[in-house]
């Protein structure tokens, strides 16, 4: 990336407005068309655009299959932080004994929903659904043996800090899914409290183990996988027959070309900091009422070039979201946000941009609703026609903050080093992060004068609030949301904290219409030949989100989408 992490909190700034955007949406309708390179600069069978874990598990799938690629990476090789790095490495599998049928309904479920007797309509067309579904239980009881036949030293736990089994236990298909989750490490455990990226191959843990695996597959593969780091594709070449046959890339400032023989596969990851696509795109207020806690390099490239060959959207606004904090801290003027397990801890409330509570907080955290409440963040009053949630914030006493860090170290945006944190707190106090008062009254009052807030704090809902959640721990119920009994402990020790909440997650999944085989359709479902797409671009996972499934789908579809590229005629 551009900038290194050292630099990182000092040169980013608070500057919003359109100026300051480096990716924009294009113009697609008035877009001229790539001229055919005279001579190419590079050839290989199969282009991958972007080196995260679906492009991974796509080049290493296709040179299985005795095919050749070269994937183009945008960052920079030092600190080259994909989404599937700096997760969590949770993925889904099977246990030995399932029923394949019922695995298939299951993730029919997740995908769209059509099995569902209560719903409308799909969310995905019923055809390509049931051909994902299909993928999905052919691919993931064996994506374990996979994976090991990469390096039999990888060694995932058995159930994750997130689930154990399926998630939506009565969707169709739970029961006798055999449905797995894992957490991605080298020993069979996660112990590590902070990040592994520095860490031995042999000791590291989370996503950081997932992608070091993978980054083997590929390094393994030389002769056949060549990987240009700092090479962004900005544009793909398109013939007169409406083929795609290679890829132009801006690599340190020169263009170069790189013709693929066979096909080229868009893994480019989302649209997390594309100014343009969050306001079009995201729900409610889709700049400043969201924060992403993955990589900022997802910036909508691949959505962007292959709408300029044609290609059709699908719930492009869909996103693995739940709600957040976001620190002051922007790139590509949008805010940086962090993974914030603290909210549902004991001692510890969640109010709106008002101060009153309205949501047990324990959903934001726990399955399976945890990624679906950003919902609630972007809720709009049709009464007052305001965002009520959006801030919300997280109100904590002293016993919270004593308790260990807010945040969780091991993964995502302080794992490497975009916001840092220290175990204490006391860093993200210091710099403004965590605001802290003696009391609540004087709490709420700064969160009033907070530029977000706009002054729609009221001070004694706040107190009313956190009196109300005191007396429910005191009786042992909190009868009016319904939190998990074990987290009822009450906010009574001074000085009291606040962090403001905002929608957001790892990513977003919604993007590029594309079929069962992973190849890229116009908006009348034509195939747009030789293009192919996975992962968090073209997300499979369309209706609902289990924890652990874009891992699972960089492995299930990433692999389809390089056997089936494999698979062409050549150009």
């Amino acid at each position: 990336m551009s900038i290194s992490r050292r630099n990182f909190i000092k040169k980013a700034t608070v500057v919003a407005g359109a100026a300051t955007i480096g990716a924009m949406l294009p113009d697609a309708v008035n877009a001229a068309p790539v001229q055919v390179p005279k001579k190419w600069d590079y050839e290989t069978e199969i282009v991958v655009v972007g080196f995260g874990g679906a492009g991974a598990c796509a080049a290493i799938e296709a040179a299985n299959a005795g095919t050749s690629s070269i994937i183009l990476e945008k960052q920079v090789e030092k600190t080259h932080y994909p989404n599937s790095r700096m997760s969590g490495g949770i993925f889904h599998s099977t246990v030995k004994e399932y029923k394949r049928e019922a695995l298939k309904q299951y993730a029919l479920a997740l995908f769209s929903g059509q099995n569902l007797p209560w719903k409308l309509e799909s969310e995905e067309d019923p055809i390509v659904a049931e051909g994902l579904a299909d993928l999905w239980a052919d691919y993931i009881p064996n994506i374990i043996p996979w994976l090991q036949s990469i390096d039999p030293a990888f060694k995932p736990t058995m159930g994750s800090f997130v689930s154990k089994g399926a998630s939506f236990p009565d969707f169709p298909g739970a029961k006798d899914s055999g449905y797995s989750v894992h957490t991605s490490s080298f020993s069979g455990y996660t112990r590590s409290m902070t990040g592994t990226k520095d860490l031995p191959y042999m000791q590291k843990e989370y996503g950081e183990a997932f992608f070091a695996l993978l980054k083997k597959g590929v390094d393994d593969r030389k002769n056949k996988i060549r990987v240009f780091y700092e090479s962004p594709a900005v544009d793909l070449v398109q013939n007169n027959k409406g083929e795609i046959i290679g890829v132009l890339a801006d690599q340190k400032g020169k263009t170069i070309s790189v013709k693929a023989k066979k096909a080229v596969i868009l893994t480019c990851g989302g649209y997390e900091y594309n100014f343009e696509m969050r306001r079009a795109f995201l729900e409610g207020q889709g700049t400043e009422g969201w924060a992403f806690y993955g990589t900022t390099a997802n910036t909508g490239d691949g959505i962007s070039m292959a709408m300029k060959v044609g290609a059709g959207l699908a719930k492009v606004g869909k996103a693995a979201s739940r709600l957040i904090a976001a620190p002051p801290v922007r790139h590509n003027g949008l805010k940086i946000g962090i993974i914030t397990p603290a909210v549902g801890r004991p001692h510890s409330i969640m109010v709106n941009a008002f101060g009153d509570r309205y949501l047990a907080e324990t959903k934001i955290t726990d399955d399976p609703s945890r990624y679906f409440s950003y919902k609630e963040a972007v809720r709009f009053n049709i009464d007052t026609l305001r965002y009520p949630n959006s801030p919300s914030w997280l109100i904590m006493d002293q016993q919270i903050i004593d308790a260990g860090p807010l945040t969780n170290m091991a993964i995502s945006t302080s794992a490497y080093d975009f916001l840092p944190w220290t175990a204490d707190n006391q860093d993200a106090i210091k710099r403004g992060w965590i605001m802290k008062a003696d009391t609540l009254q004087q709490l709420a009052q700064m969160i009033k004068n907070h530029p977000e807030n706009k002054e729609q704090m009221v001070p004694e809902n706040l107190e009313a609030a956190v009196k109300k959640f005191n007396e429910a721990c005191a009786a042992g119920e909190d009868k009016e949301f319904g939190r998990r009994k074990v987290t009822l402990k009450p906010v009574e020790k001074a000085p009291y904290y606040a962090m403001p909440l905002y929608a957001g997650g790892p990513n977003t999944k919604g993007g590029i219409k594309c079929n069962e085989k992973r190849q890229v359709l116009e908006w009348t479902g034509k195939v747009i030949p030789h293009l192919y797409t996975a992962g968090e671009i073209s997300s499979a996972l369309k209706f609902v989100y289990q924890g652990g499934g874009n891992i699972t789908e960089c492995v299930v579809m990433g692999r389809a989408a390089g056997r089936n590229a494999a698979d062409e005629k050549p150009l």
